[in-house]
This record gives C-alpha cells, sequence and structure tokens, in this order.
C-alpha cells in the first residue's frame, strides 16, 4: 500500500534536512578551535647591592600543562607596571638583572603566551631596595616586549628617573645604547643623551626605534643591454696592442733585447686585463648586487643600558626588551 505525503509535507521535511545540514557546521567548530595547553609561570628574585644601589637578579620559568617548556615574551611588572621584558630560551626559562629604585617592590612575571600555549602570571614577589643620598637613576622601558615581522621597525620608551637629584652640584648626562640584537637589525635612540638637571624629580624620556630587514634577493645576472656598451677607445687601444705583442713575439726570434721587451709588454698587458676583470664594477654588472638576508625570526632578549660619568667614575644601570621577529610571510 503506497502513502502519500502532501505537498506541504514534503516541503517540512525538506526545511528541517536543511536545518540538520545547517546545524552539523555549527557543532563542528569548537572542535576545531585550538584554546592551547595552559601554562604555569614561577619568579624569583635575588637582591644584592651594587655599588651603594639594589639590583635584583630575576628568573623566570614558564611551563606548559604536559611539562614541556613554553616559548615567547615574559613581561616583568613592578606593582602592575611593566618594567622590562626578556625571552624564554629552549628550556623555558630566562635571566635578567635589574637595577631597582630605592623603597620596596613587588615583582611579578607575565608570561605572553604563544601558538600552543596560553597566558599565564606567576605569584607576587615582594623585594626591597637600599636607600642611599648618593645622585643616580634608573632605566625601564615601556612597552617591556616587542613583535615584528622582518622588515618592520617599531619603537618602546626608555625612561631614566633620577634618584636623589637634590644632591646633583651639575647637570648629569646619560648616554643610552642597546645590545643583544639579532643579525640584519640595528637601534636608535631620539635623543640618544638625557640631561638630568638638579633637584630634577620627573622621569626624562628618549624613543627607542628597533629596525629589523627584510632583505633583498639577489638579482639575476645583468643583461647584455644593462652592461655597459664597450667604448671604442678601449678596442683602439687593445685590438693595436694585441697585434704590437703578436709582432714582437715574431721579432724575438732574431733579437734577445727584443725578447725581454715583447715578455715585459705581455705581463703588463695581463696584468691590465686582470685588474680590470677584478674591479668592483666589472664585478657589479656581470654577478649583481650581494645578497642580503633577512633578520633572522626568533626571541630576543635587548639589553637596554644607560650609562653617565663624572669624569672619574662611570655609572652604569639596564634594563632588558623582549623582542620576537616574525618571518616574513612568502608571496
Amino acid at each position: 500500500m503506497r502513502r502519500f505525503v502532501s505537498r506541504a509535507a514534503r516541503l517540512e521535511l525538506v526545511a528541517a534536512g536543511m536545518g540538520i545540514a545547517l546545524a552539523l557546521p555549527a557543532l563542528a567548530l569548537p572542535a576545531g578551535n585550538t584554546r592551547g595547553l595552559a601554562t604555569e609561570t614561577t619568579l624569583t628574585a635575588e637582591t644584592h647591592d651594587h655599588g651603594g644601589h639594589t639590583q635584583a637578579t630575576v628568573s623566570v620559568t614558564v611551563l606548559g600543562q604536559d611539562g614541556q617548556p613554553a616559548t615567547g615574551a615574559v613581561i616583568i611588572k613592578d606593582q602592575g607596571k611593566p618594567f622590562a621584558g626578556v625571552a624564554l630560551d629552549a628550556q623555558g626559562h630566562a635571566t635578567s638583572v635589574l637595577d631597582l629604585l630605592p623603597g620596596a617592590h613587588s615583582l611579578t612575571a607575565v608570561y605572553a603566551g604563544d601558538s600552543a600555549h596560553l597566558t599565564s602570571v606567576s605569584q607576587v614577589t615582594p623585594v626591597s631596595a637600599l636607600t642611599s643620598t648618593t645622585p643616580d637613576f634608573a632605566v625601564s622601558v615601556a612597552p617591556a616586549s616587542l613583535t615584528l615581522t622582518a622588515g618592520q621597525s617599531g619603537s618602546v620608551v626608555a625612561s631614566i628617573t633620577p634618584i636623589n637629584a637634590s644632591s646633583l652640584t651639575a647637570p648629569m648626562f646619560v648616554t643610552l645604547s642597546c645590545s643583544g640584537l639579532p643579525d640584519q637589525s640595528d637601534c636608535t635612540f631620539t635623543p640618544e643623551n638625557i640631561e638630568i638637571l638638579p633637584n630634577a624629580t620627573t622621569a626624562i624620556t628618549s624613543t627607542m626605534v628597533v629596525a629589523t630587514s627584510a632583505g633583498i634577493a639577489a638579482t639575476a645576472r645583468a643583461t647584455p643591454q644593462q652592461r655597459p656598451s664597450s667604448h671604442p677607445v678601449a678596442w683602439a687601444v687593445l685590438l693595436p696592442g694585441a697585434l704590437g705583442l703578436a709582432g714582437l713575439a715574431f721579432g724575438a726570434r732574431r733579437r734577445r733585447w727584443l725578447s725581454r721587451l715583447a715578455l715585459l709588454a705581455l705581463v703588463a698587458f695581463v696584468g691590465t686585463l686582470g685588474t680590470v676583470a677584478c674591479s668592483p664594477q666589472y664585478y657589479y654588472y656581470n654577478h649583481g648586487p650581494p645578497h642580503n638576508l633577512p633578520t633572522p625570526s626568533g626571541n630576543y632578549t635587548v639589553k637596554v643600558t644607560a650609562q653617565s660619568s663624572n669624569g672619574i667614575t662611570a655609572t652604569t644601570h639596564s634594563t632588558t626588551l623582549a623582542l620576537t621577529v616574525n618571518a616574513l610571510a612568502a608571496n
């Protein structure tokens, strides 16, 4: 016995089928969304006196939920404010020596996460720094981490905070520099030299620009149209010279002195050709410009140093910046 289904019922069945089909992708989306592994960040700090001011050796470790080390950048904060940045090594560990302002501090480490790991924050580690009456300063950077793609440039603000500037009898000049940058990159400060005036209390800032390189692929050899055309004067000199040498060689059979002269002329002629062939212009037109490499991708800890000198002793303080360089996407 055949069962008949009305047109309206068939439409309801089709609509229900389409609803199921549309719902399936929505149900499948959460399965394809990778949240990453949870992480645990720990921070330890040991303080010590260094020439009348306090330094802290900060050690940070970040491990994934599976016990494997994480990679990426860690921001060290003091009372919730970015203070310095470090890059984790292959063991998920990083160490930095930081100069502290006099007084109490509360340090925490904030892991920024990566493609496979979630962010995490360490417990607060309290430390204290000695109080001194000697004129001094401290250096910090904000933000404490910088992420660039090869070929890009980025900037952070370096701050010089005066300490006991009321004890200054003359301005103190501080010079900024950086080290630990990857190959094919550089940094500049504007201004590079900072002046701390007596009785100054507010921080003086400088803009630090980090520039990376995208690299330039070696070009193909120059085509004949790109190479300079031979000058007729050159042929006017080389062709008679070659014929003259041939004549000297022919006549050398009869005269000994002519043989010696032909030998000297031949050596001079070959030397001239070798000099021309080895010149930079010759190499450029026949081999093209050199190959410039891009800045290598990876995580780096860049040291920012501030130094001042009164002509007798030098005062140096430093902080660190976590730099992440991503590879340039292929076209």
